[in-house]
């Protein structure tokens, strides 16, 4: 399996990633780029001091996403949903291969399955609703009248939701070391959930 770390610059999180997948036992290639890369930049001074605490070290510059990096890529994990989107404007063709990377990582968990049944069920009851409703009431009525019948079923959806983890690794340039250290830490917990995903799926 080909994975490919997506962020910004590919200066501080992609490359940390990079560095973190690299150290762990799997039998995934790993490489990372940034949507809005420079070419051929060492990465954030910051993110070279973080990993080094953990004993890793980030070997190469920063690279531009491209079709040839997305063609050699089986699953582009992208730091944000932001990084997702604009990934899947420029590149439609493969947008089938792009997840936020904690997406990627907890859409299997219980609580994900949970979630995806109650937009099902919630789908359900409002096409049965809007079947069944007065032909007589205006698009305000209609609305007013759905969110009534529905008010239970979207509460249950707003409870399961925010149960779950934010799926953004928010952006820690020009922030303190600390902000870093965090950053990497976030990482370091995802992907090792990440590297179980992928020798579950080498079996």
């Amino acid at each position: 399996m080909n994975l490919l770390f997506i962020c910004t610059g590919n200066t501080c999180r992609s490359p940390m990633a990079e560095a973190l997948m690299k150290a762990k036992k799997h039998e995934a290639n790993v490489k990372s780029a940034g949507i809005f890369a420079e070419a051929n930049l060492p990465i954030n001074e910051k993110t070279t001091i973080v990993l080094e605490e953990i004993g890793l070290f980030f070997d190469g510059t920063s690279s531009q996403v491209n079709e040839d990096v997305l063609g050699w890529a089986d699953i582009v994990l992208c730091m944000t949903e932001s990084h997702k989107q604009t990934l899947a404007l420029q590149y439609p063709e493969v947008q089938n291969k792009f997840f936020t990377l904690k997406e990627y990582v907890y859409v299997d968990d219980e609580q994900w399955r949970h979630l995806t049944d109650l937009y099902a069920q919630f789908e359900e009851k409002r096409a049965w609703v809007l079947s069944h409703a007065d032909e007589q009431m205006n698009e305000v009525e209609l609305e007013q009248h759905l969110l009534r019948e529905l008010n239970a079923e979207i509460q249950e959806i707003q409870q399961a939701e925010e149960k779950l983890p934010n799926l953004n690794i928010s952006d820690p340039y020009g922030q303190s070391l600390e902000v870093y250290r965090k950053t990497r830490d976030e990482l370091n917990e995802t992907i090792e959930r990440l590297v179980e995903k992928v020798k579950k799926q080498a079996e």
